[in-house]
């Protein structure tokens, strides 16, 4: 790293939180577990495999359309189990809090928090509170942690990827991000846009119910869907083409008029999947009898040419 201090970009989910990791966070905790990288750590505890994630959420404004930071950090805690093929068991939640924060803004949010965990079967059983001086952090922060179990016939991961497996895509992108951007900056559209934070174990459970030949999944979330398929193809060993016109964006997520790349931008309940040809058609339609899968599509390939990079074959 070139910098001798951490800027924003740092935690963008992008290159510079890629060479943040790579560089100075995997030398010193470097471990088989830890350099898969995944979404959530595998363990192998007394003959049964588990998943264990941490995620820390910051989002500004706290309430968005579509949802707020409370179960926007059940979801995607949720989200980091699945897409490593485990069925979430329970959760962890850790507070921070500026002194001075609305009791009524906490209340709403914890319960926003039950809520989406009742949603997705899993029990909140562990926590802590941590309350700080005014101006020390920014209003409020949440870290949640989660445990999975991964049945047997289920093995998932970027190490899996091979060429000739078919990139899935569960529905439109970039919604997340464009709606925290536009209420950030204040921006009203004649479509109002809101956040797809949502948990996704009923759409994967109904994939893996189907196959047993889906490789990898992942969900899309800081970096976008454009990042997600760059660190495969890096962990993998393999390209990837994808196609432009294939990638379902809304007409109310103006990203590019406002200068973003929707490939680039956030979701919070979008999934991709890699699976072996034969059993494309079944996935597919597995996804679109979810509510959360109802635009689910294929937008290209696995290739063993051009190792690491991911092409796009434009409009």
């Amino acid at each position: 790293m070139t910098q001798d201090k951490i800027l924003l970009d740092h935690g963008s989910g992008g290159k510079m939180s890629h060479r943040l990791i790579s560089e100075i966070m995997l030398p010193l905790f470097d471990n088989p577990t830890l350099s898969r990288m995944d979404d959530s750590a595998v363990l192998d505890i007394r003959g049964k495999r588990f998943a264990f994630s941490t995620d820390s959420f910051v989002v500004d404004p706290l309430f968005f359309p579509g949802g707020n930071i409370g179960d926007l950090a059940v979801n995607g805690t949720i989200n980091d189990l699945v897409v490593c093929g485990a069925s979430p068991l329970v959760l962890s939640v850790g507070l921070i809090i500026e002194e001075g924060f609305p009791l009524d803004h906490l209340k709403t949010i914890l319960q926003s928090m039950q809520t989406a965990a009742n949603g997705a079967g899993v029990q909140i059983v562990t926590g802590d509170t941590k309350v700080v001086p005014k101006g020390a952090a920014d209003k409020l922060f949440i870290n949640t942690s989660g445990i999975g179990w991964i049945p047997e016939h289920i093995d998932v991961g970027a190490h899996r990827v091979k060429p000739g497996d078919v990139i899935l895509l569960s529905g439109s992108i970039a919604e997340h991000g464009m709606t925290i951007i536009s209420q950030r900056e204040g921006l009203a559209f004649d479509t109002p846009i809101q956040s797809d934070t949502a948990a996704l174990h009923h759409i994967v459970k109904r994939m893996t119910m189907v196959s047993r030949h889906i490789h990898a999944m992942r969900d899309l979330t800081r970096g976008g869907l454009g990042t997600a398929l760059n660190e495969i193809a890096e962990k993998s060993g393999t390209g990837m083409t994808i196609d432009e016109e294939k990638i379902p964006v809304k007409p109310e997520v103006m990203a590019e008029l406002l200068g973003f790349d929707p490939l680039y931008v956030a979701n919070e309940g979008k999934l991709i999947a890699f699976a072996e040809p034969n059993d494309v058609d079944a996935v597919i339609s597995a996804m679109k009898r979810d509510k959360l899968g109802k635009d689910a599509c294929v937008i290209g390939e696995v290739i063993a040419e051009h190792p690491g990079q991911v092409l796009m074959n434009t409009r």
